[in-house]
């Protein structure tokens, strides 16, 4: 487990100061650079576009980025975790103002191989709009560094996730968005709210996380339940457990953990176990909770995701008369059952 960021007690203790100085969570102090941008959006704006849920969109684009500072960068899986991840805080002088659930563009530094700007990639933002200082100035991303070896035997390095995975606190970072209406929290503050994923899919869940029971909110208070179900392949590699557990522990009647660790569990057959076996064996509860007008459905992570629920969740339909296929339409009709892959 991995006790990196500030705790729910120590959340407000961190912060950017009036001097230009951030304190980095390590008791070092770094002066961040002037923004290369002129501002847009004012950090009084921020909050007004958090607390009236409307939805910014597109500031910022690939032919005028938002020049953000990277402040933070610390790997946040053990060393026998299959690949690297590490959780980026990057500040934005209050200039890219952003909701739960939403994502950001990333330009690497550097040009491919015929010499051309690499392009950006989309990733989900996994703190709140407040950030994890709560000041409105910072958004944090979860990256896991991609390598693998294609059919020639040639090693290949994902050229955005390495760039994450390597920047140095200080070091510029391009930034395009905020994208992304598809995965935003719901306005009931009673919703029962079931979130999926796998990995780093994990990053829009932090932030729900975070807003519903680590912030305080005048004029917000969540009061439904959050279920959370992550598939990792090793425990070394379960993402924000310290998090997560703090506030299982302050919340219990609000929060629902549920991880399946495919290389470490079976499932029933002897298998691996995987998120979906673990949705499978709290399926008829799961039905139920679908079929209330406050339950919401957020799937975030790798593809192939969403046919192993369907696998179990049309029998489990159909024995109510249901067919899945319809009914899972209706609740997407309906905003309650939201997707992001990969």
């Amino acid at each position: 487990m991995f006790a990196f960021l500030p705790s729910v007690a120590s959340y407000r203790l961190h912060g950017v100061h009036a001097d230009g100085t951030c304190s980095v969570l390590g008791g070092k102090e770094l002066r961040l650079p002037p923004s290369r941008v002129g501002c847009r959006r004012g950090s009084a704006t921020l909050h007004m576009v958090a607390a009236e849920k409307k939805v910014p969109v597109n500031l910022f684009k690939p032919s005028s980025p938002l020049v953000g500072t990277c402040i933070y960068n610390k790997k946040i899986v053990g060393d026998d975790a299959p690949g690297d991840t590490c959780h980026v805080i990057i500040h934005h002088d209050g200039k890219l103002p952003y909701l739960e659930g939403q994502s950001v563009g990333i330009i690497p530094e550097g040009t491919d191989d015929k010499g051309r700007p690499h392009k950006l990639r989309l990733y989900s933002i996994a703190s709140t709009a407040a950030g994890d200082f709560g000041d409105y100035k910072t958004l944090s991303l979860v990256v896991k560094r991609l390598v693998y070896t294609n059919e020639k035997g040639e090693e290949v390095r994902g050229v955005c996730s390495n760039f994450l995975n390597d920047i140095k606190p200080g070091e510029p970072i391009k930034m395009t968005g905020p994208v992304g209406k598809e995965m935003l929290m719901p306005d009931d503050p009673n919703a029962t709210i079931i979130m999926l994923a796998t990995g780093t899919g994990i990053a829009p869940f932090r932030a729900f996380m975070r807003k519903a029971f680590v912030e305080k909110h005048a004029d917000y208070e969540f009061k439904g339940k959050m279920i959370l179900y992550l598939g990792v392949p090793t425990s070394s590699s379960l993402l924000y457990r310290d998090e997560l557990e703090e506030m299982k522990a302050n919340f219990p009647d609000q929060v629902e953990l549920h991880y399946a660790i495919s290389r470490e569990m079976k499932n029933k057959q002897g298998g691996r176990y995987y998120l979906q076996d673990s949705m499978a064996e709290r399926g008829e509860e799961i039905w139920q909770l679908l079929r209330k007008d406050n339950t919401y459905v957020y799937m975030c992570g790798l593809k192939g995701m969403d046919s192993g629920i369907d696998s179990f969740m049309t029998d489990l339909a159909a024995k109510d008369g249901v067919n899945w296929a319809d009914f899972k339409k209706q609740l997407k009709q309906q905003h309650r059952y939201n997707v992001e892959v990969y």
